[in-house]
């Protein structure tokens, strides 16, 4: 690691990190959670999923109501309890504008608002579709399991016209499908001067931005979804507001992620680890940086990365005591 006793926050991601077999957290992983809590650290979950959707599989976690969750990759925060700390819209000119730039992609494109209920649950309408038969290709058990949100909407700028009339703006949109095609979306997007990737931080490239995109790839399932941000989101546009409001410097942050969308995350983070099953492209980058490389996601290698700064915390406090007699 990097010398210091632990780290004072850990921000860790869901799907290929935290999340093992059957999409389930499991009890090791669970139990780092836990330790790390009780040793006095800070616990943020940093997903890509929606609030709700995320809750869907933390809440079997038992964190503390307290805890913070960073959802569709940076643009809103809210504890675990749902309390609502900070949230970003797409501007309604700028979705229209989208989707004039996706005409080919439509068929892949799914739009989200953040409706997030006191008890955490979303109401229908928090996604919006135009078409269902390619996303059901690409992403059928998560279409499947977001029936009930979904709303049906042709063209889908009739909704986002009908729904900015009512007061509510998109958080984000997403395309999915196959890796190539994805970053043929991509590099479509890119080739406009108002669109950055989700990393980029620097204030002057930034000036006029719209938005920002993240990208999470599953080469084993050639399956890659994009994500579409409003400007200057990202996990770890995020994590640094949120370690500022808590007196916690970037250095005192341990990530752990596994795909392209943690990047920015990593990137700050004074404990960055990429997990064993992260795509080769970004495990190589990963050691260029000098970054640890944890355990496989279905091998508890999210708990293998905790334990081991917790071990060291111990092992360092004891080297101390020694040499105070």
């Amino acid at each position: 690691m990097n010398g210091r006793l632990r780290p004072r926050l850990i921000a860790i991601d869901m799907d290929g990190t935290l999340m093992g077999a059957e999409g389930k957290v499991s009890p090791r992983n669970m139990a780092a959670l836990k330790s790390a809590e009780a040793a006095g650290m800070e616990v943020v979950i940093a997903t890509g999923r929606r609030h709700s959707y995320a809750m869907k599989v933390l809440r079997a976690v038992g964190l503390s109501e307290r805890n913070r969750l960073i959802s569709s990759n940076g643009t809103v925060t809210r504890t675990v309890g749902a309390a609502l700390v900070e949230r970003t819209f797409l501007k309604e000119e700028t979705s229209l504008w989208l989707c004039a730039q996706l005409d080919e992609f439509r068929n892949a494109l799914v739009i989200t608002y953040d409706m997030v209920q006191p008890d955490g649950e979303d109401r229908h309408g928090a996604l919006v579709v135009e078409e269902m038969a390619d996303l059901h290709a690409s992403i059928g058990k998560w279409m499947e399991a977001n029936a009930p949100y979904i709303e049906h909407a042709v063209p889908i700028e009739s909704a986002i016209r009908r729904r900015g009339a009512e007061g509510e703006a998109p958080i984000q949109m997403m395309l999915c499908g196959s890796v190539e095609r994805m970053r043929r979306a991509e590099a479509r997007l890119l080739g406009h001067p108002e669109v950055f990737s989700a990393g980029v931080t620097d204030p002057i490239r930034l000036a006029g931005a719209k938005i920002a995109l993240s990208r999470t790839e599953y080469p084993e399932r050639d399956l890659s979804l994009l994500d579409i941000l409003p400007a200057g989101c990202s996990k770890g546009a995020a994590l640094s507001r949120l370690t500022a409001s808590l007196g916690i410097g970037l250095s005192e942050m341990m990530a752990i992620g596994d795909n392209w969308n943690d990047l920015s995350m990593l990137e700050i983070a004074g404990w960055p680890v990429l997990m064993e099953n992260a795509p080769d492209d970004l495990k190589e980058m990963a050691r260029e940086r000098g970054w640890a490389i944890g355990g496989d996601h279905m091998r508890d290698g999210a708990a293998e990365a905790i334990e081991a700064v917790l071990a060291l915390s111990v092992e360092t406090a004891m080297r101390a005591e020694v040499a105070a007699g």
